[in-house]
């Protein structure tokens, strides 16, 4: 998926049309710690349970199809089994329509304080939040994503440099309703939420303004909700192969087992999480605090924090050089308008 850029791919078996895998059905399997080296077909769904439209079907048919089901995809099969076409509901309805009712209005934090060392010397002229990703400033690029599926209450936690973002938005999007939480000094990934005790009231997302996460939103807040989480971590999955052969060994230095070249694949925190509005209540009132500390916190009360893996492209760290020139390279790749799934 990562490779093709298409987060949706067919299955053949013997050359004919079998099912499809949705990047939900994986993300759905890595939760339930199914191991990634699992054969495909035992993580598809039930192939009775998936809706597909014959050839012999007209357009209005499948499209009414599609609305009965709400489904994301449509298979079109002709009577020998294969796959002729395949409607995606963003080429016939767009994007709007999907949008998740319960988000409307939901409250998205940006964490944009930072001085934004590691992009240096740009940072030294304009804040980390305003440097360019495609066509827009970074943190518009965010806003943007969420008013797509709905949000449209924003809510900044600034400090170095604030008022070039606050010119920017009143000059560029004077139409956006965002509320700037300007810090005194430098409260860490977190220390700025207390100032939102007693103003925020719903379940909320908080975002750096350094990462950019290619997921449908609406996905991660159903798995926030479904689950009862107190916290859910937006994480990637991180894969690394090491060229050499491995070994481990027992006592006196006797070979236990040896693997060639072995890949390992962690899961890594992106900075994009959810919270429960009652946490704020835990943060201390003007101190350095980490998001980290939050979570272990919660952890020490046996506290619900949950987990929601994108994949390794999805996730699109600007924060240095290094990986803002690579994600500036795959962001033109991936959001290109060709590009519509």
């Amino acid at each position: 998926m990562d490779e093709v850029n298409y987060k949706l791919l067919i299955v053949t078996k013997e050359g004919r049309y079998y099912s499809l895998i949705s990047i939900g059905d994986i993300q759905r399997a890595i939760v339930k710690q199914i191991p990634l080296e699992t054969p495909i077909e035992k993580v598809l769904r039930n192939i009775d349970e998936l809706t597909v439209a014959s050839s012999n079907q007209s357009f209005a048919e499948i499209k009414s199809l599609m609305v009965k089901h709400r489904a994301e995809f449509m298979p079109v099969i002709d009577s020998a089994g294969n796959l002729v076409n395949l409607y995606l509901w963003e080429d016939i309805f767009g994007t709007e329509e999907r949008e998740n009712k319960k988000l409307h209005n939901f409250p998205v934090v940006i964490m944009a304080g930072g001085k934004g060392t590691r992009l240096q010397p740009i940072t030294n002229i304009i804040p980390k939040a305003l440097v360019p990703l495609g066509e827009k400033p970074m943190v518009e690029e965010i806003i943007d994503r969420f008013l797509a599926i709905g949000c449209t209450k924003f809510y900044l936690t600034v400090n170095y440099k604030y008022e070039l973002i606050q010119q920017y938005f009143k000059t560029q999007r004077p139409e956006l309703d965002i509320n700037y939480i300007i810090e005194d000094k430098f409260l860490g990934t977190a220390g700025s939420l207390s100032y939102l005790k007693n103003k925020l009231n719903n379940t909320f997302f908080l975002h750096n303004c350094d990462i950019i996460v290619d997921q449908n939103y609406s996905d991660i807040y159903d798995y926030h909700a479904d689950n009862k989480n107190e916290l859910t971590i937006v994480s990637a999955l991180k894969h690394y192969k090491i060229p050499y052969g491995t070994l481990i060994t027992g006592e006196n230095g006797l070979l236990k087992s040896l693997e060639e070249k072995p890949e390992l694949t962690f899961m890594i925190n992106t900075g994009l999480y959810i919270l429960e509005p009652s946490l704020l209540n835990q943060i201390p009132s003007n101190e350095f605090y980490h998001i980290t500390d939050l979570i272990n916190q919660i952890k020490d009360r046996n506290g619900k924090v949950g987990v929601f893996p994108v994949s390794e492209k999805s996730w699109m760290d600007i924060g240095v050089w290094e990986e803002y020139d690579k994600t500036q390279q795959l962001f033109k790749e991936r959001f290109s308008p060709k590009k519509n799934t």
